[in-house]
C-alpha cells in the first residue's frame, strides 16, 4: 500500500475505499460516523494488499527397478 493511500485512509476513510465497491464504502462510512478510529481501521483493512496463493503440483515419477547385470 502506498504512502498516499495510507494518508487517505487516515484522513478520509470512506474516500480511500471508493474503488473497493459499494459494500466497502457503506461499511467504512458507517464506521467513520460511529467513530473515526473504526473507520480508519476498516479503510486500512480494505486496502491491504491481497495475498495470492500459488499451488504447485508435484510430479512424482515412479522409480523403475534397476537392471543389474
Amino acid at each position: 500500500m502506498s504512502v498516499g493511500r495510507v494518508l487517505l485512509c487516515i484522513l478520509l476513510p470512506p474516500l480511500a475505499v471508493l474503488d473497493k465497491g459499494c459494500g466497502a464504502i457503506l461499511l467504512t462510512t458507517i464506521l467513520t460516523l460511529v467513530g473515526w478510529a473504526p473507520g480508519v481501521i476498516a479503510a486500512i483493512l480494505f486496502n491491504r494488499p491481497e495475498r495470492t496463493v500459488v499451488i504447485v503440483k508435484e510430479k512424482r515419477v515412479k522409480n523403475s527397478p534397476s537392471k543389474e547385470g
